[in-house]
């Protein structure tokens, strides 16, 4: 039995980041990974990186290519490009990672909360390690819908990437942001898409305001919702696929021909095999590692940090996870999951949708006086640049403190502007510092001028 000071469970960003870390202070370290398809983790692989890529390419498609069969040679080569980005970063974040930690591709499974086995390819091993990280991140949520288990033509988030052939026609089961980020991509690709959604809201935690504009941007593409649609049936012939449906407001069974399906009924953590009760390890009902703010798990010397214990899944949370980790391990110890400060997103729709802090109604329930500043999208000068901007820009602004409580942009460039509202935010600034800041032209940023100047 190896003994290693730490021993790093799942190569995503915190994970790898911190065994770097670790290594280069003299610390003896050992991160596992299942897959060699996952090195680097989730983003570089099969999440955030590869989407993107697609997405950008899927405007360009949208731009340059006519008819399907041009649509589908475009969307080939996408892939293809996909393929080649991927495999040159999963390979240079192991080289980055393998100069400091043993790196062990193998299944980690726990003896007890010191030890570990690792299935490898051709052995066996048990893994030693003063202290431990969980670092596995998330799985999609497959539904127990007949016959999804058996279809040739089903595909999670990450299966679809692999997809070669660009779908005429592609049912997408669930309407959370998985399943629009795709819907969008696809449609911009040329397929014929379809959202079921088992609810009868659109992203029913939005503003009714900016939710209408999404859907009603989404549905300009070409997509097409069908809410309180509860999936029951999927069933494969010899060229196509269908899949049924129950219409919960009429109570009717409707079955519709699908080239492909995305099943986007959302993730969960990936804690499947880890025995986690062999170390003492604590999950809640939702199978997530329950964790303090300091992100040490019911064991004081294992941690969790990224996805898999729960929360907002994003990789940029991950890599302040490790922050936290490193704070306690070598400076403060002061940083936490309280003091974090508002977290921002963004979905990459067609144009962008991103948010920050509380929506207005949000901001109504929790008993904030406030006022609105909201502009569209059609008045910013750089919008236009960018072809025939049909966004909304709105923030929600503390009418006793002047303080900014939250924003949400669907815009071009909303990933990035967004990121000043929430330093804002966590520095304290009123939105007045913003309104007459000075920036750049043209800009999306300067519109930030125009946005707040309506309050």
């Amino acid at each position: 039995m190896k003994k290693y000071d730490a021993l790093i469970i799942g190569f995503g960003k915190g994970g790898k980041t911190l065994a770097a870390a670790l290594g280069k202070k003299g610390q003896q370290v050992a991160l596992i990974e299942q897959s060699p398809l996952m090195y680097g983790g989730t983003c570089i692989n099969i999440g955030c990186i590869p989407t993107k890529k697609l997405i950008h390419t899927a405007a360009e498609a949208k731009k340059l290519a006519t008819g399907y069969d041009e649509k589908s040679n475009f969307y080939t080569a996408a892939i293809a490009e996909k393929n080649a980005l991927t495999q040159l970063l999963r390979q240079k974040n192991y080289h980055n990672v393998a100069a400091y930690a043993d790196i062990y591709t193998g299944r980690a499974s726990f003896l007890s909360d010191h030890t570990v086995q690792v299935a490898l390819p051709d052995e066996t091993i048990i893994l030693h390690g003063e202290k431990i990280f969980i670092n596995t991140g998330s799985e999609s949520v497959i539904p127990p819908i007949p016959g999804l288990q058996s279809s040739n033509r089903v595909y999670t988030s990450t299966t679809m990437m692999e997809l070669t052939t660009l779908p005429q026609r592609l049912v997408i089961v669930g309407g959370g942001y998985i399943g629009l980020e795709f819907a969008a991509m696809y449609a911009n690709y040329g397929s014929m898409v379809t959202v079921l959604e088992y609810g009868p809201d659109f992203i029913p935690r939005e503003d009714r305001d900016i939710a209408d504009a999404i859907q009603s941007r989404l549905e300009a593409l070409g997509i097409r919702f069908v809410f309180n649609a509860q999936a029951t049936e999927i069933t494969d012939q010899l060229d196509q696929s269908s899949v049924s449906y129950l219409d919960r407001s009429s109570g009717d069974s409707i079955t519709i021909p699908a080239d492909a399906i995305l099943i986007a009924a959302g993730r969960k953590a990936a804690t499947s095999g880890l025995n986690l009760e062999a170390a003492g390890v604590d999950v809640n009902q939702r199978g997530e590692i329950i964790v303090n703010e300091l992100l040490q798990t019911s064991v004081p010397h294992i941690w969790a940090l990224g996805d898999v214990k729960g929360g907002l899944q994003f990789t940029y949370i991950s890599l302040d996870d490790f922050r936290i980790v490193s704070d306690q391990l070598f400076g403060s110890g002061s940083r936490t999951t309280a003091n974090r400060g508002p977290v921002p997103y963004a979905v990459f729709l067609d144009p962008v949708f991103a948010r920050v802090g509380l929506s207005e109604t949000e901001a109504v329930q929790a008993g904030y006086k406030i006022k609105i500043a909201k502009v569209a999208e059609a008045a910013s000068p750089r919008a236009r640049l960018f072809g025939e901007p049909s966004g909304v820009l709105k923030a929600v602004v503390d009418a006793k403190t002047n303080k900014i409580l939250g924003a949400a942009f669907l815009c071009s460039e909303a990933s990035e502007i967004i990121n000043l509202i929430q330093l804002a935010m966590k520095s304290g600034l009123d939105y007045t510092a913003l309104r007459d800041n000075i920036y750049t032209h043209p800009s999306m940023s300067e519109f930030l001028n125009d946005l707040f100047a309506t309050i």
